[in-house]
């Protein structure tokens, strides 16, 4: 049972604790920061923590051997270095970083202390998005030829301006950070890497103040396609669908990954001819954070590679900048 600690009660931070406190046999929570501990009395209580304001209670408490972030972006390199130094086993909450030199020192930091760093992309642990990436990976679709994608909610809509969810600064590119780095970490497992992005985003809200749609295009170096919308101010609706020389895959989700719901997935291979199947959900949270638990015990590899995490975040701060300047912008 890894003994861990998370950094950041909020939203998502309660859900990971929620999540796993009592529920899992290889994670548990014993300890928590918080910049405001006196709000977290009914989390602490009820998940059995001890919180503080200081990280590093944390870092230098011996019996934690991992630490879970769950806090504002721009915090991410320093916490992770400094948890990396202390020999704490990470996991980063998504984006791992805002720049790829952030990243790169990140990564660095915890392969110099030989810690293992998870990071919070649970879509990869979609039995549906599981399924298209083994039949890209297989051939049976044929050439990759196109990937388009939409992940949209309106679970961030009408955010105060002080949120941190909607400053330009920690979430820049509108919805890029909360939905969009997602996608893009399928698209680096699914795809390899990009050469262009060309990315808009729009404000029809004013009250949310970074801007509510964002859009992207992408050109893989393999010389395939990809298309992404993301709308922070409508009800869910998710879609993930990659058509090949052979075949086309689509996945529709009806629910967001932290609540339950049932995934369709719909294969043509024949003009008129659709395949129909049906996933059942499961906790990816759960699968994720078990995954890292693996890898720090040993039992397996990670499924992030180095080149996966550092891809994502160069691929990131394209689309930022793009979206900034109105310009494609190359890799």
């Amino acid at each position: 049972m890894l003994n861990t600690a998370i950094v950041g009660l909020g939203w998502w931070g309660r859900h990971i604790v929620t999540t796993l406190q009592g529920k899992s046999d290889k994670i548990r929570f014993s300890r928590a920061v918080d910049i405001a501990p006196e709000s977290t009395a009914d989390i602490a209580e009820a998940a059995g923590l001890t919180v503080s304001a200081d990280l590093a209670d944390v870092l230098n408490d011996a019996d934690i051997e991992a630490v879970v972030l769950a806090t504002p972006h721009s915090l991410h390199e320093e916490q992770i270095i400094a948890a990396a130094k202390a020999g704490k086993h990470v996991f980063c909450e998504k984006p791992l970083a805002l720049t790829l030199a952030s990243a790169e020192r990140s990564v660095e930091a915890c392969d110099a202390a030989g810690v293992v760093l998870g990071l919070g992309h649970e879509r990869r642990f979609e039995p549906a998005m599981q399924e298209i990436a083994k039949l890209v990976a297989s051939g049976e679709l044929g050439e990759i030829m196109h990937v388009e994608s939409n992940f949209s909610h309106d679970k961030l809509a009408n955010l105060d301006a002080s949120n941190w969810r909607v400053s330009s600064t920690e979430s820049p590119a509108a919805a890029m950070t909360a939905t969009g780095i997602h996608i893009t970490d399928a698209y680096a497992n699914m795809f390899g890497p990009v050469a262009q992005v060309f990315a808009l985003t729009a404000t029809r809200n004013p009250a949310n103040a970074n801007g509510d749609i964002l859009n992207f295009s992408v050109r893989f170096k393999s010389g395939a396609t990809g298309a992404f919308n993301s709308i922070l101010e409508t009800p869910l609706y998710m879609r993930y669908a990659v058509f090949g020389s052979k075949a086309w895959v689509e996945a529709r989700d009806y629910s967001h990954p932290s609540e339950e719901g049932p995934t369709d997935l719909f294969i043509s291979r024949t003009e008129g001819e659709i395949e129909t199947q049906t996933f059942q959900y499961v906790d990816t949270v759960k699968l994720n954070f078990e995954a890292w638990a693996d890898a720090i015990a040993g039992i397996q590899d990670y499924p992030f590679t180095k080149a996966q995490k550092l891809e994502n975040i160069a691929v990131f701060e394209a689309i930022c900048q793009s979206a900034e300047k109105g310009l494609p912008i190359n890799l």
